[in-house]
């Protein structure tokens, strides 16, 4: 019986879902799952996730107390929240969740070290070992120092809004369990600056996470490559052999849905017998390609103020959602 792309994608490459959506990720049967403030944002607004929601809401509330504002108690719930999805993915797929770090502490890395902790511990409470998690920062020259101290302290990180070259050897450098390098975002910005599409193996996109990959494999680095924000199947079909992919489930199930030939493109072999030159990143270093690398500058800093703008529609939403509780409780007898 022939395979569909997405079987056989899935004997070279491990199969990532990129959602929030827990039904999504029981249909398509992922190892791992990722998550982001966007997708969080996004699956908090479905009905059917209402009772997490609320949950932790209500937690957020016992702990702070009653005479907590509706904001404060938002700001505590968010937190948590992405813990709580995470709980319940961890429920689903046999592998690993990616859960971020506040988008807004990019550019610290002391901060992003004790909320990453803090993540650790949330999971830890609900009785999650640390080895399912992996802790998402941002490819900041910061975030990749507050990384490669967590990785020294056994908490394995992935580090995202990853567009050059330089961030993705500067976090191979630094022990780094996991990057990824975004797809579809470098294609996007392509297209809009030069007006052209692009097809296939010419998509710059797929050229930037294949030289990474080929890179890390020629140079024997344990980093591994999850190439991320895809906009069609052909772009994971260029990347068929990449360590992992995360894809959304409209893309999975589409590549589920043709049976046909899949080709193995990246190969770790093929790599350690190319001629590539080998780069060492310091600060100077990095600072110096990110400069000369526009895209890369334009798309780190979008995707930065991105998230947290989801983080601080997340934050309005659920200080909303606490009011709408506050009403429905039942009011002391004697009250007004």
């Amino acid at each position: 019986m022939s395979k569909t792309l997405l079987q056989r994608l899935r004997t070279m490459t491990t199969v990532v879902a990129d959602t929030g959506d827990i039904e999504a990720i029981e249909q398509v049967k992922p190892q791992d799952a990722t998550t982001n403030p966007s997708l969080i944002t996004a699956a908090a607004q479905m009905p059917q996730y209402q009772p997490i929601v609320d949950g932790v809401l209500q937690e957020a509330r016992k702990k702070l107390g009653e005479n907590a504002s509706d904001k404060d108690i938002a700001h505590e719930g968010f937190k948590h929240l992405a813990v709580a999805f995470g709980k319940q993915i961890l429920g689903i797929v046999p592998g690993r969740v990616s859960t971020e770090v506040d988008a807004r502490l990019s550019y610290n890395t002391e901060a992003t070290l004790k909320e990453a902790r803090h993540i650790i511990k949330l999971y830890a409470d609900q009785g999650i070992s640390k080895e399912r998690i992996l802790i998402k920062i941002a490819s900041t020259w910061e975030g990749i120092r507050a990384a490669e101290e967590l990785e020294k302290e056994g908490i394995h990180c992935n580090l995202t809004l990853l567009f050059g070259v330089h961030q993705a050897i500067a976090c191979a450098e630094a022990g780094v369990t996991l990057i990824s390098p975004f797809v579809g975002r470098i294609l996007d910005w392509y297209k809009k600056s030069t007006g052209k599409d692009y097809q296939g193996a010419d998509d710059p996109g797929v050229q930037s996470v294949t030289r990474i990959y080929n890179y890390f494999k020629k140079f024997g680095h344990k980093t591994v490559v999850m190439g991320a924000s895809f906009r069609n199947t052909g772009e994971i079909r260029e990347l068929a052999g990449c360590d992992l992919l995360t894809i959304s489930p409209h893309l999975l199930h589409e590549l589920d849905s043709v049976q046909e030939e899949l080709p193995r493109k990246l190969d770790p072999e093929k790599a350690k017998s190319m001629n590539i030159e080998k780069i060492t990143i310091d600060k100077a270093t990095f600072d110096k390609m990110h400069a000369a690398d526009q895209m890369a500058s334009d798309k780190l800093k979008e995707g930065i103020e991105g998230f947290s703008k989801a983080l601080e529609t997340l934050e309005l939403l659920l200080a909303k959602r606490v009011a709408e509780l506050s009403e429905k409780e039942p009011k002391p007898v004697g009250a007004d």
